[in-house]
């Protein structure tokens, strides 16, 4: 199945959860989307006052879309866990708690962001899925954890390094290739190979002008955010500023 196939059977289902709310004249809300499909399905689907993206926090990457039959309700279904640990003994990671939460059996979807401040995990899910995963999430690589609910929703602060690259200009095969230190012929390969992602939407066309601020994945190296452009070299080059997600 391609990627259009998916994006226009993701929009269906949407639809179907929109007409829902309306028919039933009540709110309803998706599962989990993920930055991709957030983007997809706010390109067709907006945020107003009837429509909200909602992922426990103002910057969650996952969100769910949520309908509102009535713009006064603040209806949400998220709930967020916490668990503290002790690693004194054994570190655990993301990848540890993302396997744990594989391991359950259950859809990706079903779950929100996750991760670990200092000695505590936090994890964002839908009410009905929030018992299942404190009577079962019990073990995550042999340390023994106990989800509890908050009534706090904490966010996640993401980490960033900045550096400054010379790029030739700020066309998007230019930036892509200051970003990966390759050749501007390889960064366009990238892009029509749909490994370059703007704002979470790939990249189709590689002489698109990039604006300040933007988000710019590679797929295999990392996320990037362009700050924008700091000065201009002797040689008519550009030096631009830009932020890394460790």
């Amino acid at each position: 199945m391609n990627e259009r196939t998916e994006r226009d059977q993701l929009t269906a289902r949407i639809e179907d959860l929109k007409e829902k709310s309306e028919r039933w004249h009540k709110t309803v809300s998706s599962s989990f989307l993920n930055e991709e499909e957030t983007a997809a399905v706010s390109a067709v689907f907006p945020a107003s006052d009837r429509v909200i993206y909602d992922g426990g926090y103002p910057e969650a990457r996952k969100k769910k879309v949520i309908f509102r039959y009535d713009p006064e309700d603040d209806f949400s279904d998220i709930v967020c866990l916490k668990a503290e640990i002790d690693q004194r003994f054994r570190k655990i990671g993301h990848r540890d708690i993302l396997g744990a939460l594989m391991h359950l059996q259950i859809e990706r979807s079903s779950f929100g962001d996750f991760w670990i401040d200092d000695d505590t995990i936090y994890l964002y899910t839908s009410e009905d899925m929030a018992d299942f995963l404190i009577d079962n999430l019990i073990r995550i690589n042999q340390l023994s954890v106990s989800f509890e609910r908050t009534d706090d929703h904490p966010s996640q602060v993401f980490k960033t390094r900045t550096f400054q690259a010379v790029i030739a200009s700020e066309r998007l095969d230019a930036v892509v290739a200051g970003i990966a230190h390759c050749s501007r012929s390889e960064a366009k390969a990238m892009i029509r190979q749909g490994l370059v992602m703007v704002n979470h939407v790939v990249l189709e066309e590689p002489d698109e002008l990039c604006n300040n601020n933007v988000t710019i994945s590679l797929r295999g190296i990392g996320r990037f955010e362009f700050a924008g452009v700091l000065r201009k070299t002797k040689s008519g080059r550009l030096t631009a500023e830009f932020r890394q997600y460790m």
